[in-house]
C-alpha cells in the first residue's frame, strides 16, 4: 500500500509572485502559472482516506467538495496555515476532526465558533497517533508560534513534513535520527545566508540538518520568491530538490 503526497502549495505567506514585486522569478511566475507558488501545504492518502496537511489554501470548499477528505493535520495557527478553514467551517453536514498542536490562542476566532470544524483532537509532542492506519508523530518545530512537523510512517515507509521552522529542536532532531526518514519535505525559504533567519530556514540550515539526519532525498517547500531567484542561477546540491505546486511524491 502506497503512502502518497501530494505538494498543493509550495510557497510562503508571502507565494510567488509576490505583490508588487518583478524580480525575474515574480516575473516568470506570473507569465506561466507553474512557476507560482500558493501556500505551504499538501494533500496525504493512504488506505484510501485523504488528510489535507495544512489548511492555508483559501478556496479548499471549491478544490475539495463535501466528502472528499477525511480530516485536517495542521501544523500552527498562523493565517496563511488555516485561512481556508474560515468559511469552510459554516458548511453543512458531518463534523471535519482538525487536529493539530495544543494552541490556546489558536487564529482569530476559529475555537470560539468552530462551526461544523471539531477541534477538540490536540496532539501532544513525540507521541504517536493514527489516521486510518497512517501512524503520525508530531514532532515540534522552531517557529514564533507553537508549531508541528510530522513523521508519516506505514509498514514500509517514513516522511517527514518539516514546514515551518529554523533549524530543528535538539529532540526533534534525536527521534528523526533514531527513526530514519526515506524522505524530508522541509521549510527552505531563503537562499543560503550568514546566519539563520529567525523563522523559516535558508538552504544553510537544510544542509546542515541533513548533515546529521542523511536522509537519500530532502524537498524543499515553503520557498520564496528570493530563493526562486538564486535558484535560476545555482544548483542544488545532490540529493536536494525543490518542491513545486502540484508536486506528487510516492512512498512504497
Amino acid at each position: 500500500m502506497s503512502l502518497t503526497i501530494q505538494l498543493s502549495g509550495s510557497g510562503g505567506a508571502q507565494l510567488v509572485p509576490a505583490f508588487g514585486c518583478d524580480c525575474a522569478a515574480c516575473h516568470r511566475a506570473r507569465r506561466h502559472p507553474r512557476f507560482r507558488r500558493r501556500p505551504c501545504s499538501a494533500m496525504v492518502r493512504y488506505n484510501g482516506a485523504v488528510t489535507l496537511l495544512d489548511a492555508g489554501l483559501p478556496d479548499i470548499m471549491d478544490s475539495w467538495p463535501a466528502g472528499s477528505f477525511r480530516q485536517f493535520l495542521l501544523t500552527h495557527y498562523h493565517m496563511d496555515h488555516v485561512q481556508g478553514l474560515f468559511p469552510l467551517r459554516w458548511g453543512v453536514g458531518a463534523k471535519i476532526p482538525v487536529y493539530g498542536p495544543p494552541d490556546e490562542q489558536g487564529c482569530d476566532d476559529l475555537f470560539k465558533h468552530p462551526g461544523l470544524l471539531d477541534f477538540s483532537h490536540t496532539l501532544a509532542p513525540f507521541v504517536m497517533f493514527e489516521l486510518q492506519g497512517l501512524r503520525v508523530t508530531p514532532l515540534p518545530l522552531n517557529h514564533s508560534k507553537l508549531c508541528f512537523g510530522y513523521l508519516l510512517e506505514t509498514a514500509r515507509s517514513r516522511a517527514a513534513w518539516l514546514a515551518d521552522t529554523a533549524g530543528l529542536p535538539d529532540k526533534t532532531l534525536t527521534f528523526l535520527r533514531n527513526n530514519a526518514p526515506d524522505i524530508i519535505i522541509i521549510d527552505c525559504n531563503h537562499p543560503p545566508k550568514a546566519e539563520t533567519p529567525r523563522n523559516h530556514n535558508d538552504l544553510n540550515a537544510v544542509l546542515a540538518i541533513n548533515e546529521s539526519l542523511g536522509c537519500p532525498r530532502v524537498v524543499l517547500t515553503h520557498i520564496s520568491h528570493q530563493l526562486d531567484v538564486w535558484m535560476m542561477h545555482n544548483p542544488l546540491p545532490p540529493g536536494i530538490e525543490a518542491g513545486y505546486d502540484g508536486m506528487e511524491i510516492v512512498l512504497d
